[in-house]
């Protein structure tokens, strides 16, 4: 039972964390991405340039150590010639003491040199580890310029996706809704305006009609009395004999 509800709570994550992918906003993820890609890189800048600093350190310790052994020499050899010139002068109580401390500053600097060797191993080790950091970061560098650039791409695309899904939805909205009943269609528009434009075409025929009947009927009474006058005329022009 314990068995199965695991499986049954692995089942529900796993289906909640589609549903999560599948809602989350495209440009967010990449800005996300983008940003966690920025902090990995800010943390490796921020070790690689502790390596560094720990050449950096080990390098002022040794050229310390190494200036402290030079001195170390020269106090020495000092000591040595010290010595020598006393006994010479038949001082061997103060001949011991410049050997004495000859034979102390040998021991520090036989320490000293000791040191120094192990300086020299870390500081070969440390430059190895610092040259490998460097390599590190300017590859990391470039790989996080590549993402930006492929960031800059995604959101171009994006934006175009977007903008073919919005004129998508427009044309599925125009395909889908019926045009109100009160809101005539071109197609009615263009058939009112054909008739319309046949009734003028109709009336323009019927009245031009009229106007040439009224304009015949007004030459024939014009011939008309014109026949009549010259019919008159002619009649006063003959002379007929009266009855």
């Amino acid at each position: 039972m314990t068995r199965l509800i695991k499986r049954a709570w692995r089942y529900l994550e796993a289906a909640l964390e589609r549903r999560l992918e599948q809602a989350a906003d495209p440009r967010l993820q990449i800005e996300q991405a983008i940003e966690e890609a920025k902090r990995q890189h800010a943390l490796l800048t921020q070790a690689a340039a502790s390596v560094v600093g720990n050449e950096r350190e080990l390098d002022i310790k040794l050229n310390r150590a190494l200036d402290s052994i030079e001195r170390l020499k020269a106090s020495i050899a000092h000591a040595i010639r010290m010595e020598d010139r006393v006994r010479r002068e038949g001082d061997p109580q103060k001949a011991a003491q410049f050997a004495s401390a000859a034979e102390a500053l040998a021991g520090r600097l036989a320490g000293i040199e000791a040191n120094t060797a192990d300086l020299g191993e870390l500081r070969s080790k440390a430059r190895i580890a610092s040259a490998s950091a460097r390599r590190a970061i300017e590859q990391n560098a470039q790989i996080l310029r590549q993402k930006i650039t492929v960031r800059s791409r995604l959101l171009t695309e994006l934006e175009a996706v977007r903008m073919q899904e919005r004129l998508n939805v427009a044309l599925g909205s125009m395909a889908e809704l019926a045009p109100a009943s009160d809101v005539p269609t071109l197609d009615e528009v263009q058939a009112k305006l054909d008739q319309r434009y046949a009734n003028a075409m109709g009336t323009a025929e019927i009245a031009a009609a009229s106007i040439e009947t009224r304009l015949l009927e007004v030459d024939a009474s014009v011939i008309e009395q014109q026949g009549l006058r010259r019919l008159e005329e002619i009649r006063q022009s003959i002379k007929l004999d009266e009855p």
